[in-house]
C-alpha cells in the first residue's frame, strides 16, 4: 500500500486549512506533484524549507525521491541537497509525524514567489536493493527531517 495523508494536526506547520494530497498530472507521469500550501518567498541566494504537511505511507522495499520541477529549475531554484530521499519509517514520526519538506534553493539575484496551491516539487517511488550478507541492522528512527545522522 502506498498513500500520501495529510499529518496529524499537531504537527501542521502553517495554518489549519488542508493541504493538497500530490497527484500525477497525467496518466503516464513517474512523478505525483506537490503544492505549497502558503504563499512563500524565497529570498536570493538562500535556502527556504517549505513543509507540504502530507507524508507518505509506503513499506520498507520502497524510497520517495524529492526533486524540484524542472520548470523552476529553469528559474534557478534547486533542493539544497540535490535530491530529497524519504525512507518508510519517516512518516509517523515523533518529531514531525512524516511532514514532507522541500528545502529550496534560490540560486539567482531576485527573489522567488510560490503561492499557495502552485506546484512545489515532485516525488517518485522507487523500489530499492540491499546487499545479501549486510549486518542486521537495529537503529531505528527517532526524529524528523534530518535526523538519521550527521557522518
Amino acid at each position: 500500500m502506498i498513500k500520501f495523508l495529510e499529518v496529524d494536526e499537531k504537527f501542521l506547520k502553517y495554518d489549519a486549512h488542508a493541504p493538497q494530497i500530490p497527484v500525477r498530472a497525467t496518466k503516464t507521469s513517474v512523478c505525483y506533484d506537490f503544492f505549497s500550501p502558503i504563499d512563500v518567498t524565497l529570498p536570493a541566494h538562500k535556502i527556504t524549507l517549505v513543509f507540504t504537511n502530507v507524508k507518505a505511507i509506503f513499506d520498507g522495499t520502497t524510497a520517495l525521491i524529492l526533486a524540484t520541477r524542472s520548470s523552476m529549475g529553469l528559474k534557478g531554484i534547486t533542493l539544497a541537497n540535490g535530491i530529497g530521499i524519504i525512507e518508510s519509517d519517516y512518516a509517523n514520526n515523533p518529531s514531525n509525524d512524516g511532514n514532507l519538506g522541500f528545502a529550496l534553493f534560490n540560486t539567482t539575484d531576485n527573489d522567488y514567489v510560490i503561492k499557495r496551491g502552485e506546484k512545489l516539487g515532485q516525488g517518485m517511488f522507487i523500489p530499492f536493493l540491499t546487499v545479501t550478507d549486510e549486518a542486521e541492522i537495529t537503529t531505528t528512527r527517532t526524529g524528523g527531517f534530518g535526523s538519521t545522522g550527521n557522518n
